[in-house]
């Protein structure tokens, strides 16, 4: 029998004859050789070290004090009376003073950190409820269960905000004072609103909708957190739209941290005024704190942070020294390969063939 060239025959399946198909495209196949591999490696060493050498001066460019405020200056009384919880209730001051040697030049920021307090655990991040911090008024008075046990207080009323995030909020509060020489102390100003991000306040963080109703009365049949000292709807004193779900600190403090130390954004400085127009001036500051925040129970430390900004970020080390130590591995790898064909294989036979 004649073999079988129709349409269900082999020819049938046969591919195109095509040069794609048939795999007759024309390629470049690289020959790694001593004279092309070595000098690459030496290259990227390079490329890394001045990367990372040029990262390290912009970060040392900023400038940076911290102050750690747990029992500094007179906060030791008040550490040792948020010890006792009967004492949680009532109000604490206490004053820390320092010194700036070399003025801060140009935007400052102020921020609070913590330590050893983890925002990461994931039954704590998922205590709340983004529905109702979205301003939808069936989770205002229905709080997700997720925010068990803070969904209600103790008659019954619904939390708003529910959750432990937002009942756990940090709600110490700061006073800059700068005292120039020769001069009567001042105010050092401090913008506490505009400091989230756009989507959060925006899109993620939205009030339920008044229908020409006062905040208030919008949040009327609900109660505050159980640690809270005053309602979502009076959260600002100084400033009525600052309140309730789109309040600056609340935002922040609810975009959780990814490590047990961490910072976040209190304030700016306002440089309108002298002489704070440069940014902050050298001489002698204090910072009255009311002491609210209690760290004793998850043996934290408290602080905060004065810092200058790059387009780099602040003094963050990381990068750096990432870029260092890989250009030192690079170099290292480089030179034990250029030893290695220096004794074998300079006269191409094991190496280039």
């Amino acid at each position: 029998m004649g073999k079988t060239t129709g349409k269900s025959g082999p020819l049938a399946r046969r591919p195109d004859n095509s040069a794609f198909k048939q795999q007759r495209l024309p390629a470049w196949s690289p020959m790694l050789t001593a004279s092309t591999v070595l000098p690459f490696f030496y290259f990227m060493a390079l490329i890394c070290m001045l990367l990372g050498v040029w990262l390290l001066l912009i970060v040392q460019s900023t400038q940076e004090i911290k102050l750690d405020y747990t029992e500094a200056g007179t906060c030791n009384i008040c550490f040792e009376k948020r010890k006792n919880v009967s004492n949680a209730a009532q109000t604490c001051s206490c004053t820390v003073v320092f010194s700036i040697e070399k003025a801060f030049k140009g935007d400052v920021f102020f921020y609070y950190g913590l330590r050893n307090f983890h925002q990461n655990l994931r039954r704590y991040m998922d205590s709340r409820d983004d529905a109702q911090m979205v301003g939808r008024k069936k989770n205002l008075k229905s709080p997700s269960s997720y925010c068990q046990p803070f969904t209600t207080d103790q008659n019954g009323l619904p939390i708003a905000p529910c959750g432990a995030v937002a009942n756990s909020i940090f709600n110490d509060s700061f006073t800059l004072t700068y005292h120039a020489y020769g001069s009567p102390p001042v105010a050092v100003p401090l913008l506490r609103t505009g400091i989230t991000w756009y989507t959060d306040k925006n899109i993620k963080f939205r009030n339920p909708k008044t229908d020409n109703l006062t905040l208030a009365e919008v949040f009327k049949g609900t109660a505050k957190p159980l640690y809270w000292q005053r309602p979502v709807y009076e959260f600002d004193v100084h400033d009525p739209t600052n309140n309730g779900f789109i309040n600056d600190d609340l935002i922040i403090w609810m975009r959780e941290a990814a490590f047990p130390n961490f910072k976040k954004l209190y304030g700016v400085l306002y440089r309108a005024d002298e002489p704070f127009t440069n940014g902050l001036p050298a001489g002698h500051y204090n910072i009255k704190i009311s002491y609210n925040f209690p760290v004793q129970y998850f043996r934290g430390r408290k602080e905060v942070v004065l810092t200058t900004l790059t387009w780099f970020g602040g003094q963050n080390h990381f990068l750096p020294i990432a870029f260092l130590v890989t250009s030192s591995l690079i170099l290292l790898i480089a030179i034990i390969l250029t030893v290695v064909w220096w004794k074998f294989g300079r006269n191409g036979k094991n190496m280039e063939e």
